[in-house]
């Protein structure tokens, strides 16, 4: 199906897209030689899997040092938080292509895997295929089903068992997501629930000299309350943007920092925040500027994470409107207390495991939303409270790497690999 698409497409090609861009998706901008040695291949799609993929990698790299990891990734920011985080500690960063057979008979032929490691959500059907008819395992691992590829699995779950037939085992976030996979026809023995491995990310503590340091890059002070409203989407800013007005003459040192999701955003909400009557500036427009402000919009990224350690109070977008919702782990691994709203079915267990410890508040709208930062702001106590809850919600949830781990080894010892 892909190779029909693809032929149909070809002349279309320069005009949806660059031409370096074009070279790596169809696996035409590969080094000329092989990597050498046995890998270790792990895919992921986007930022969100990256991050997910981060414990994983470094567990595996300990276990198995004489195995280089290959990692890549299918969109461009995605492989820019990768160059961050994991340039010089693996093997090879490559840009994943697509799922056409010619393209990844290529890519396994240069990688030479002896396991194939898919995080969350990006399937690749062909590609598993392909790697299982050549003796070779594959392992979902983190792995989720939302409601909407839940119907699709339901209704297509002929073409759904064909798709995820070949994966030696689908390791799901939660029994929901297990559910969902043996409700579509995947064979009990290869679902296995064994939490989320987000929660064995290191977290480093905000030390006080990383929160001055970034407090003064941010024109910020340390008597601030800072709000952070990360990966908020259309519709969403707007609420957060009038919540913070309406707060502001109560609290004097009050401040927002405001994460849009897809940064190419951030230019029309620093406008429609302007016409708020706000004072407001780009994080990459500080340097220019160190006038005090109330807003701060965070057109950068890879960022986010730690900024969250700054926050008195943390909101997580894509939760006022029916996206889904985000990692709600970042600002409660720092301590902080995690506001959001109704649509968190992409996090079903995270969002309601927070909620009874306790370290969550879901919020049904913008009049919500107000309430809960009101009582947070004048409460210290019940915010300093329920920001520890948080923290201990997420301590008390590790161990999925562990499980995980002991998968893949299984996995590794049965793959047969490509002969070097």
């Amino acid at each position: 199906m892909w190779t029909l698409v693809f032929l149909l497409v070809i002349p279309l090609l320069p005009l949806i897209t660059k031409r370096k861009r074009i070279a790596e998706r169809l696996s035409l901008s590969l080094p000329p030689a092989s990597l050498k040695g046995e890998s270790i291949w792990i895919h992921a799609l986007s930022v969100g899997e990256v991050i997910s993929a981060l414990p994983l990698i470094k567990a595996l790299s300990i276990k198995y040092p004489d195995k280089g990891i290959v990692f890549t990734v299918t969109t461009s920011k995605g492989m820019g938080i990768a160059k961050r985080e994991l340039k010089g500690n693996v093997k090879a960063l490559l840009p994943m292509p697509i799922d056409f057979w010619w393209c990844i008979r290529r890519m396994v032929n240069h990688v030479r895997p002896s396991a194939f490691i898919l995080i969350e959500t990006d399937i690749w059907p062909g590609l598993i295929d392909y790697l299982g008819r050549r003796g070779i395992k594959s392992v979902l691992v983190n792995g989720r089903v939302s409601p909407r590829t839940f119907r699709s699995y339901r209704r297509f779950s002929i073409f759904t068992r064909m798709m995820l037939e070949p994966l030696e085992s689908c390791l799901m976030q939660s029994d929901l997501d297990r559910e969902r996979l043996l409700q579509a026809g995947i064979d009990p023995d290869r679902v296995r629930t064994v939490g989320n491995i987000k929660y064995d990310r290191d977290w480093v503590p905000m030390a006080n000299e990383e929160r001055q340091k970034l407090l003064r890059a941010l024109n910020l002070g340390v008597e601030d309350m800072i709000w952070v409203a990360g990966s908020t989407h259309a519709g969403e800013e707007e609420v957060v943007l009038r919540t913070f007005k309406k707060l502001r003459p109560s609290f004097a040192r009050f401040r927002l920092i405001l994460a849009p999701r897809k940064i190419e955003r951030s230019e029309d909400i620093l406008v429609q925040a302007r016409d708020m009557g706000l004072e407001t500036v780009l994080k990459t427009g500080i340097s220019r500027s160190r006038d005090p402000y109330d807003v701060m919009i965070l057109d950068t990224l890879g960022e986010l994470g730690r900024i969250y350690g700054l926050s008195k109070v943390s909101f997580v977008g894509g939760s006022l409107v029916p996206i889904g919702g985000h990692n709600l782990l970042e600002p409660a691994g720092f301590g902080c207390p995690v506001l959001f709203g109704p649509h968190t079915h992409n996090f079903v267990f995270m969002s309601e495991s927070l909620l009874e410890a306790g370290g969550g508040w879901r919020v049904k709208d913008a009049e919500a939303l107000y309430e809960a930062m009101k009582t947070l702001l004048k409460d210290t106590e019940k915010c300093n409270v329920m920001g520890r809850l948080a923290k201990a919600f997420v301590e008390k949830n590790r161990g999925a790497l562990e499980r995980v781990m002991s998968y893949i080894a299984e996995c590794i010892s049965r793959s047969r690999g490509i002969s070097q």
